[in-house]
């Protein structure tokens, strides 16, 4: 039987507050396992779809990197390095491990929409808003996410590879896993820097 019941949102959830000004990224470089199960992932991926979105274009998607997956895309990312510039060994070890580094690597596309009156910023910034919510959903669960591009994000035969269409390019690689160590503050802005009133 049916529920006639409307969902309620924006439900008041006094921790989130604390939980946002605790909110801490994890060095992919310090991350272990386990990952996210895949109810788990589904959920992450889920907030995710929900950012704002102007003109409800959904300009963006998900590439999932687990299992053997981030293997292949190492040495993916090395052979295409290698079409480009002389690759030492030590540095094709480095990049074939670059998945590795976390049980889950989640891929963000941007892939924005032409010839609409929705501006491409504010289509981009949607990825961005992805990005930053897939961090704080894979924290809520109790992981330690880093959102990451480095240079294969850029490279072209990467992103031929990866099968990214005109107009689309990658807005992040978010790594989600365990941490290793210790989490630790970093530096924040101060407010009364960056805060004026109109």
């Amino acid at each position: 039987m049916e529920s006639d019941a409307k969902p309620a949102f924006n439900r008041p959830a006094p921790g989130t507050i604390d939980f946002l000004l605790s909110r801490r990224s994890g060095s992919a470089k310090a991350m272990t396992g386990p990952g996210p199960h895949t109810e788990e992932l589904e959920q992450i991926l889920r907030a995710a779809a929900r950012v704002p979105d102007h003109g409800k274009l959904f300009p963006w998607r998900f590439i999932i990197f687990e299992g053997d997956a981030r293997a292949r895309f190492g040495e993916m990312i090395v052979d295409s390095l290698k079409q480009t510039e002389t690759v030492t060994a030590e540095r094709a070890a480095l990049e074939a491990g670059r998945f590795l580094r976390a049980p889950v690597v989640v891929g963000v596309v941007s892939r924005v929409r032409e010839a609409i009156p929705i501006p491409e910023w504010e289509q981009q910034l949607s990825a961005g808003a992805v990005c930053q919510t897939l961090l704080i959903a894979a924290h809520a669960l109790g992981f330690v996410a880093n959102w990451l591009t480095e240079w294969y994000a850029y490279h072209p035969l990467v992103q031929e590879r990866l099968g990214l269409k005109p107009g689309e390019r990658i807005a992040g690689f978010i790594y989600i896993g365990k941490s290793a160590v210790a989490l630790e503050e970093r530096p924040r802005p101060d407010l009364g820097k960056i805060v004026t009133r109109f």
